[in-house]
């Protein structure tokens, strides 16, 4: 187990006070911002951590980006992320669950792991789509 330093709980508070997921670098800022005089490599770690001991969620984004979040429920979960706004729904997934132990175990595969995030627009930012007519309205969002 990982020592508890103030490092460490900094980026965890930092990570508690962040809406839906942030990069290593935009919570390095934040930090930053508020007076932290912790460095960058320090942020990386932490959050590794963090991510390893369940207390963190980590996913790629579709650019290939690490992001990370506080984990707000325990246990394996999956996640629907808006592409435009980064609102993160956990979800429970049976059916995941199960294709990936069947096509495991057809081919052979023991203890099995897998990450499952769907990515998509939330009803609000589908809402903003539709009225505007256009999926340049999102684009011009992520821009």
């Amino acid at each position: 187990m990982k020592r508890n330093t103030w490092q460490r709980e900094a980026v965890r508070e930092a990570l508690d006070d962040t809406e839906g997921f942030i990069s290593a670098q935009a919570l390095h800022s934040t930090l930053h911002a508020s007076g932290s005089p912790i460095g960058l490599a320090t942020v990386y770690r932490a959050l590794g951590d963090l991510a390893s001991s369940g207390e963190a969620d980590s996913l790629q984004s579709p650019e290939g980006e690490a992001l990370y979040r506080a984990c707000s429920t325990t246990g394996h979960h999956h996640h629907l992320i808006c592409r435009n706004c980064g609102l993160t729904v956990e979800i429970a997934a049976d059916e995941v669950e199960a294709w990936a132990k069947g096509v495991a175990a057809e081919h052979g595969f023991t203890q099995a792991a897998h990450v499952v995030d769907v990515f998509g627009l939330c009803a609000n930012c589908t809402k903003l789509v539709v009225a505007d007519g256009a999926d340049s309205k999102v684009e011009a969002d992520r821009g």
